[in-house]
């Protein structure tokens, strides 16, 4: 199956870098590729980690209010809140469809 733009190289002046542009454009190439099973999965996982991000963020919210909390840990939390948002977008990249306008 041909993807377009499947090659990297391409630069262009929107912000992104060629080589992200160019995962997203193969992502997006993939989602078409994907059966019934790898998409349930896939949304399995993107729900479960949907729940861990709000559950991270009742967390930071409870330590701000206790007040003097250990900051080193709010960090932390706050770390994994991110890393859980890209993962969460990379996820869902995948699950949506190229549909070409």
């Amino acid at each position: 199956m041909y993807c377009p733009g499947f090659m990297a190289g391409r630069s262009g002046l929107d912000g992104a870098s060629g080589v992200e542009r160019n995962l997203r454009r193969n992502l997006r190439c993939m989602s078409n590729r994907l059966n019934d099973d790898e998409r349930n999965v896939l949304a399995a996982e993107l729900e479960r980690l949907r729940q861990e991000h709000r559950d991270l963020d009742a967390a930071i919210d409870a330590l701000a209010l206790v007040g003097k909390g250990d900051q080193l840990q709010v960090q932390r939390l706050k770390k994994r809140k991110l890393f859980l948002r890209d993962r969460l977008a990379f996820l869902d990249d995948m699950l949506t469809p190229d549909i070409i306008a």
